[in-house]
């Protein structure tokens, strides 16, 4: 069973937008629990999930499907977008702000009344099935201007905010996810804690849940503390060297 511990009544809004058929969008931080929150929702709807990390190089074919050669014979084969239509399952598209504009023409008549995907190269329409949701995500606070999804497009979906738990709830996750013991998981949130609330650091993103969890399977696997912290947060947060002593002051005062 996938852990994972509601903050803001996201699993009954993603019930009911499922049962009116109404796409999704999750906007927050790397690191906050998106894909987590996509993958418990697969396991308590019970249909299965096909996750795609969008990036430049990802295109509408790769999403609808090719034609292959196959024995001699050329057949189609349908992408996962397709299959996922077709199959009743969750179409989950991560960071979509990174996605190709031709990705975002092939998913609009899956977010409307139409719910239906067209294969330009069959000249093929296919209407989805009653199970088939769209899901996408995208970190709002990394998006450059020409990255930046369209209101046209923002407001296909039902949209879901996320940010980083409260203190307690993060020790809760961590604790749950590793084993690691209170007094380890609460310096790790008060870390956490106080990075994020030192805006002057210039960090281009700030440490995450996931890092914290990271840090903590070292620790518990018998890495040094200190040493734990720098290689699980430190050196992925910064290149900078300057950076990197101030955050090993700040880890000074609280180990």
């Amino acid at each position: 069973m996938i852990f994972y511990k509601e903050i803001n009544n996201e699993i009954e809004i993603f019930k009911t937008s499922f049962k009116n058929k109404m796409p999704i969008i999750l906007k927050g931080p790397t690191g906050c629990g998106k894909s987590r929150f996509v993958e418990k929702m697969a396991e308590i709807l019970n249909i299965p999930l096909i996750q795609i990390a969008c990036n430049e190089e990802t295109s509408s074919t790769d999403l609808q499907g090719r034609y292959i050669i196959n024995n001699g014979n050329t057949i189609w084969q349908d992408g996962p977008a397709t299959l996922a239509v077709k199959t009743g399952t969750i179409l989950y598209l991560d960071e979509i702000s990174e996605a190709r504009e031709d990705i975002i023409v092939v998913i609009h008549p899956l977010t409307d009344h139409r719910r239906e995907i067209y294969l330009d190269k069959k000249n093929e329409k296919i209407k989805a099935h009653n199970n088939f949701i769209l899901v996408a995500s995208y970190n709002p606070g990394y998006q450059s201007k020409t990255k930046e999804l369209k209101p046209s497009t923002k407001q296909r979906f039902i949209t879901l905010e996320f940010n980083y738990p409260n203190q307690n709830l993060e020790k809760e996750i961590i604790c749950s996810e590793t084993g690691i013991d209170q007094n380890n998981a609460d310096q790790l949130t008060n870390y956490a804690k106080k990075l994020r609330n030192l805006k002057d650091l210039e960090l281009i993103e700030t440490v995450s849940t996931r890092l914290l969890i990271n840090t903590a399977k070292l620790i518990i696997s018998g890495i040094e503390k200190k040493l734990a912290y720098n290689v699980g947060i430190i050196e992925t947060l910064t290149d900078d060297n300057e950076l990197k002593i101030s955050l090993n002051d700040i880890l000074g005062l609280i180990l």
